[in-house]
């Protein structure tokens, strides 16, 4: 991997789904971004690229192979970047419909929706940090909500998907919260933001349609990733481009509970 100079680099997990994919897409749209799809599947990742360099006419759209539920996925990622990240959309996320784990032991959609997002966080800071003014997108929702500290894996509760993926979701809003103010001084904005609401596999799973089209779904992460009026906006939650107070962030005892049981992890 090779320093990419002058252009602004942006990270987006999860792009060869329907909304990261329509999140790199639209950042690969504006001028002076590169774009590097973070993805499990090479197969999947290369179509994704090609597909986007033909519709953007972006010659600056690359991929990276990881898994977000590993950490030494992670970590390996990490060692082997060379240069700067402007801009991590972390937008990776699954609704496993059974309860499983990863080799490290570790509950699948909590170890992707949550542990991947505040590992690469915590990979990439540097990185960030040395490329500020920067910024952070995580992609949450507003389904969420019934977040267990003491059973954060579903291991004394009954699993079910749609239970794990609100929880999930709460606890990105909340990690928001609490990177913004770790990172409000290396000059890195931490914001989080519910997508458009459309089909894809992640909704359908959950039971749900969908009544937008991914452009529309990434209009609200692609804008907090790109948008220069935003620097220095940190710590906040967004819903169609709009400030909406966020009930979870707000709970500071429990977000810095949650910052230290995710911490624990590694």
């Amino acid at each position: 991997m090779t320093d990419r100079g002058e252009k602004r680099i942006a990270l987006v997990t999860g792009a060869t789904g329907v909304i990261g994919k329509a999140i790199a897409e639209r950042i690969a749209t504006t001028p002076g971004f590169e774009v590097v799809l973070l993805c499990r599947d090479a197969t999947k990742a290369e179509a994704a690229v090609t597909e986007i360099r033909e519709r953007t006419g972006n010659a600056g759209v690359s991929h990276e192979i990881v898994d977000l539920s590993r950490r030494a996925s992670i970590a390996e990622l990490a060692m082997r970047w060379q240069g700067p990240v402007h801009v991590l959309v972390n937008n990776a996320a699954i609704t496993a419909r059974q309860r499983s784990e990863t080799p490290e032991g570790i509950e699948l959609q909590f170890a992707t929706n949550v542990l991947g997002y505040f590992r690469m966080i915590q990979a990439f800071r540097d990185r960030l940090a040395a490329a500020a003014p920067s910024r952070v997108v995580n992609v949450a929702s507003y389904w969420a909500g019934g977040l267990h500290l003491r059973d954060l894996e579903f291991r004394l509760r009954h699993y079910d998907n749609d239970s794990a993926y609100r929880q999930s979701k709460q606890a990105d809003r909340m990690l928001t919260v609490a990177f913004a103010e770790r990172l409000r001084g290396d000059g890195i904005d931490v914001n989080a933001c519910h997508p458009g609401d459309l089909s894809s596999t992640l909704s359908r799973n959950l039971g749900f349609g969908g009544h937008e089209t991914p452009e529309q779904a990434a209009d609200t992460p692609a804008w907090l990733a790109t948008d220069p009026g935003l620097t220095g906006e940190t710590g906040r939650y967004y819903e169609r481009r709009r400030v909406t107070t966020c009930r979870f962030g707000s709970d500071a005892d429990a977000v810095d509970a949650l910052f230290q049981a995710c911490e624990g992890y590694d």
